[in-house]
């Protein structure tokens, strides 16, 4: 007996502040390198993203410097921790680098969202951003 595939989660639509888009951006290219993967998945995000001046920006949305708590709803955790630039990235502080899988697939989300997100691994992982602050 074969298992079909299950269907992805299409992608929420997502905002990105446009004072923190250079940053983003120059991040993404200056990992093209050493982190393809990862560089290209932001690149992919950011070309998607509706950009908004910072005033505009809604306070539900992750942004660099918010905090935002999801769910993982394939292990049924939840987790909460500060979306930071990598130079400022501290697991045991609860500080995630957007330059990491989770960092890339949250950013520019709202509260609500639920999506599909790839691990470093390759596993899939549906989540569901429960706050932003």
């Amino acid at each position: 007996m074969t298992t079909a595939p299950r269907p992805r989660t299409p992608r929420p639509k997502i905002v990105i502040d446009a004072a923190q888009l250079s940053h983003l951006e120059a991040l993404a290219d200056g990992a093209m390198e050493r982190m393809p993967d990862m560089a290209d998945r932001l690149l992919t995000e950011l070309a998607r993203a509706r950009v908004v001046e910072t005033a505009k920006l809604p306070a539900d949305i992750v942004a660099i410097g918010r905090e935002v708590t999801w769910r993982d709803e394939t292990a049924g955790k939840e987790q909460t921790a500060t979306l930071v630039w990598p130079e400022d990235a501290d697991i045991a502080q609860g500080r995630i680098s957007v330059a990491t899988p989770i960092g890339v697939a949250l950013i520019g989300l709202p509260a609500g969202a639920r999506f599909t997100w790839q691990t470093r691994g390759g596993e899939e992982r549906d989540l569901t951003v429960i706050s932003v602050r």
